[in-house]
């Protein structure tokens, strides 16, 4: 990973992370969610950062998701999984941070930058930004029970099913409406408005926010069963996911065969 990729920096209390690659529209590669991991950690170690934005550059994207490419040379049910629980590694990492976490969202937020945003504490949208997992018209694939989880506590399982399903986007007004987003922003506002609250939630006492948020995550993590891989080497290693890659790649639409 060029370390350009994700740009970190943290001044005056508040760390910034910014997803950096517009020309893809910020999709990550699987070393980018190894560095996100690892910015959690620098973070959860530097005293002086009381509050962490998340956000993409440019203003196409937060985050559309993982870059398809990588996943051509998955012929083997442990490429699944292990991608599966990378993906679990980075959220849990994301979700337990020690200092409030904030998803500034502009543009497309869809597949693993859905993931991120769902892990973060707070969230808010420009009116550009759309919120999904589409891979039920893309890729063929599915997500792991933990991320399943996380979602349905988020916007509840009827919720969940319906974007799931029918491969839709929530728009950014009605990710307000169901309290996905804390606010929608103007266009511009998105990165100053982010700043605001940030130095809002630094005038509050830092216990109460760490505790608020360790109980929260423990009642979240509750309501998961203990997780299972049988769903994800069933979907990933089907032809479907195979033809989803190349129909993506291929900007075709995919011809889906159940198997």
């Amino acid at each position: 990973m060029s370390s350009e990729e994700i740009l970190f920096e943290a001044k005056d209390g508040i760390a910034w992370l910014i997803f950096n690659r517009p020309q893809a529209r910020n999709a990550m590669t699987f070393s980018m969610y190894d560095r996100l991991g690892e910015l959690c950690a620098q973070v959860n170690s530097d005293e002086s950062v009381r509050v962490l934005i998340l956000r993409g550059a440019g203003d196409k994207a937060f985050v559309a998701g993982t870059d398809i490419s990588q996943f051509r040379s998955f012929d083997k049910p442990e490429h699944a999984t292990a991608y599966e629980a990378r993906m679990d590694r980075v959220f849990d990492a994301l979700e337990d941070v020690r200092v409030p976490t904030i998803a500034a969202i502009q543009g497309a937020c869809t597949g693993g930058g859905a993931g991120i945003a769902a892990a973060c504490d707070l969230r808010i949208g420009a009116p550009s930004a759309k919120f999904g997992f589409p891979i039920a018209r893309t890729l063929g694939n599915t997500l792991s029970t933990r991320n399943f989880a996380r979602l349905a506590g988020l916007i509840g399982v009827a919720r969940t099913k319906d974007i799931i399903f029918l491969a839709r986007l929530m728009d950014a007004e009605e990710m307000r409406a169901i309290g996905l987003l804390n606010e929608v922003t103007g266009e511009g506002d998105l990165h100053a408005r982010a700043e605001e609250m940030a130095r809002t939630l630094m005038e509050h006492a830092p216990i109460t926010l760490r505790t608020a948020k360790r109980a929260l995550n423990e009642v979240l993590r509750g309501w998961a069963p203990k997780s299972s891989s049988a769903h994800v080497i069933e979907a990933y290693m089907s032809g479907d996911f195979k033809e989803g890659i190349e129909a993506f790649l291929g900007k075709r639409k995919p011809r889906w065969k159940g198997k």
